[in-house]
């Protein structure tokens, strides 16, 4: 008997947490989503679908639902083939290679709402870095970046990719120290190109690793927006508003927690099925023997 509860035992603390921080909110925004809270009262009424109802008729659901997609094609992809391409190119364990390693996983450190503060800088109208190196080459420039609606979302997910593609490499780097070097000696012996090596046997191998990798770049890329506030306030026009930052709007200006529920339990289904798809399509046929 002691032999068959020693692993809940050593589990028990994980499972306590988990059922804290995540089973718990996520019941609780899923009963909390069937009242509506809007009136200050201890008992708010049940309304029952009412409002995902109010939710999907709402144009700016829609439109932050829209710029998170958008989001998460401009931060994953970029993000995980800058990633991928850092980590081939400093596979190798040198001493410059270590360096450049901690040099991309530094900004992976720093909090995303410092982080913002420093890309204001940079994206600053006319006297940005930006703006400043680009007049350099065309002239004088005063773009303001997030105050356009074409641009204030790609500034954004400028600062993703730039945050997050270290981390990703690091991944990557365990992923291709895994990997057996016979295989791709036995490819190179046999006359292919270091590229057909890459294509037809490193990146095969990679599947796996590539799939926890776009796991958690979803998941980043969704729940951490804390450059929003600081940067655009989901402006201008609602450009920037992505569904975490809608969420939060809901929750803190308008203290609308019944629809800001609906929206946290269908971004929670959402998220759910991205993972469930990657990890079925990439992680079929990904595994080989060492």
């Amino acid at each position: 008997m002691r032999h068959k509860l020693f692993p809940y035992i050593v589990l028990l603390p994980t499972l306590i947490f988990l059922f804290a921080f995540t089973y718990f909110p996520l019941l609780r925004s899923a009963i909390d989503s069937l009242f509506d809270s809007r009136m200050a009262s201890n008992a708010p009424p049940f309304v029952g679908l009412q409002n995902y109802q109010r939710l999907f008729t709402d144009s700016v659901f829609w439109r932050a639902l829209l710029n998170n997609l958008a989001y998460i094609l401009m931060t994953v992809i970029p993000g995980i083939v800058l990633a991928l391409l850092l980590a081939v190119a400093l596979w190798e364990n040198t001493s410059l290679n270590r360096w450049l390693r901690t040099a991309f996983f530094f900004p992976m450190i720093i909090p995303l709402v410092s982080a913002a503060t420093l890309w204001l800088f940079i994206f600053m109208p006319g006297m940005g870095l930006l703006d400043y190196y680009l007049a350099k080459f065309f002239g004088p420039m005063n773009n303001n970046y997030l105050g356009m609606s074409q641009s204030a979302l790609i500034a954004l997910s400028v600062i993703g990719v730039w945050k997050f593609a270290g981390y990703y490499m690091l991944f990557f780097l365990a992923g291709l120290q895994s990997i057996p070097t016979s295989a791709r000696e036995a490819a190179l012996m046999e006359g292919a190109s270091r590229t057909q090596v890459f294509f037809y046997i490193t990146l095969p191998l990679l599947r796996p690793t590539l799939s926890f990798v776009i796991t958690i770049a979803l998941i980043y890329a969704i729940t951490q927006i804390d450059h929003v506030p600081v940067m655009t306030q989901g402006g201008p026009n609602n450009a920037s508003t992505v569904l975490l930052y809608y969420i939060q709007s809901l929750a803190n200006d308008t203290h609308d927690l019944g629809k800001a529920s609906a929206a946290t339990f269908i971004t929670l289904l959402l998220l759910f099925v991205f993972s469930m798809l990657n990890l079925r399509v990439l992680e079929r046929g990904a595994h080989h023997e060492r």
